[in-house]
């Protein structure tokens, strides 16, 4: 998989948005939508966008994982922990020291994903805070020189 960076007016990434929200809808009921001043990357497999996600600035030192989604046919292969890695990067280079995400809690396997990848559970915060399903993580990142 090819990870690149899209802006936020690209139609692929929007259509990966969409199946995403799409999914998450029939649990939460809420549709959300591509968000200006948010860094996406995108995989790319055989010329096709197949996962995304974005970092977003919470605060000076903090930025927010949000948008992480691969399609259903793709899951199981790695590309989530490949998009996260890289998310992760893309906020170290950017100055962050700590990274932030949440998930719902009716996802176990993304639960897994972070908690494997660093994560530490941590209380809601901003738009969670009344989030019935919301489960909130925490990462610290490294220093880049």
């Amino acid at each position: 998989m090819l990870i690149e960076p899209r802006t936020a007016t690209d139609p692929e990434l929007h259509a990966l948005i969409l199946e995403q929200q799409r999914e998450l809808a029939s649990v939460t009921g809420a549709v959300r939508t591509v968000r200006t001043g948010a860094s996406y990357l995108v995989g790319v497999v055989n010329g096709h966008a197949v996962a995304c996600g974005a970092v977003v600035t919470l605060d000076p030192d903090t930025a927010e994982i949000k948008r992480m989604y691969v399609r259903p046919e793709f899951r199981g292969q790695g590309f989530s922990r490949a998009i996260l890695a890289e998310l992760e990067e893309l906020a170290a280079r950017a100055g962050y020291r700590v990274v932030r995400l949440e998930t719902g809690g009716y996802l176990p396997v993304a639960m897994s994903l972070y908690r494997s990848a660093g994560y530490e559970p941590i209380g809601p915060y901003g738009d969670y805070l009344a989030g019935p399903h919301s489960v909130c993580f925490e990462k610290r990142l490294p220093v880049l020189a």
